[in-house]
């Protein structure tokens, strides 16, 4: 048994929705599949956070990485120009000879 203390436990999600509820897609109603396999994979329409998770899952492509660096150099940018504007020395990082 492997035990690993740096991470943490994801908790089990718990997504209620009373049964006779119309905002849960159920798909095909006449299947003949188990009573509760119908409600494993339902989406609820008002269930946001599920939906923001599907979204965010669906954007994590390796296409998005160039913006990763875009958003890194902004940032750079945004800090040279502050300490410019505070008029900061970098002189104290370089060895007094």
């Amino acid at each position: 048994m492997k035990i690993n203390f740096n991470k943490l436990r994801k908790n089990s999600r718990y997504n209620y929705t009373p049964r006779y509820y119309k905002g849960k897609d159920t798909g095909n109603i006449y299947d003949f599949d188990s009573k509760f396999q119908k409600y494993k994979d339902a989406t609820n329409s008002i269930d946001f956070g599920s939906q923001w998770a599907d979204a965010r899952e669906s954007s994590r492509t390796r296409g998005n990485r160039s913006i990763n660096k875009r958003v890194i150099y902004i940032i750079i940018i945004l800090i040279f120009i502050c300490l410019w504007i505070l008029d900061f020395d970098l002189s104290i990082f370089s060895n007094p000879r």
